[in-house]
């Protein structure tokens, strides 16, 4: 069966980056563990809070990987323990947040069972280019292109 893609037309040049970006974001869209929030701090600024009650600074792991963000939890069984009821259980998860280029970590900390996580995002610059036409004979004339695509 042929895969119909929102990129699929001649018009939009270069962006199957994109296409895969969206496929990996709905395949961990069905992730549930941690709960986790996401919220802006400031202009440029974004926080993701992972809910990891039990988890020490041990057991965790936050990792960047191709503009994904990875944060992974290990917990052990203590072989010593012994227990009537088990209602909470060791377990392990792992949680990816897609990252738009240019989105850089600040900083993580942990506390009172919360993992918070700080982003820093780019604000966009508005950019002019000029762009040389290249005409017979080694003629040329410039044209000002503007951010909206005007001339």
């Amino acid at each position: 069966m042929t895969r119909l893609s929102l990129f699929n037309s001649p018009l939009l040049l270069g962006f199957e980056q994109f296409e895969r970006t969206l496929d990996r974001v709905s395949k961990s869209a069905h992730e549930g563990y941690p709960p986790y929030n996401i919220e802006q701090i400031g202009e440029d600024g974004l926080r993701i809070t992972l809910a990891v009650a039990g988890f020490t600074l041990d057991d965790l792991s936050v990792q960047v990987e191709n503009n994904q963000l990875l944060v992974r939890g290990r917990q052990t069984d203590d072989k010593d323990r012994v227990y009537l009821y088990r209602g909470i259980a060791a377990r392990q998860f792992q949680r990816s947040f897609v990252l738009a280029d240019g989105i850089e970590i600040s900083g993580a900390t942990l506390d009172n069972g919360l993992l918070h996580i700080d982003l820093k995002r780019p604000l966009p610059e508005s950019q002019v280019r000029t762009i040389r036409i290249q005409g017979p004979k080694g003629r040329s004339r410039a044209i000002d292109v503007g951010h909206d695509g005007s001339v």
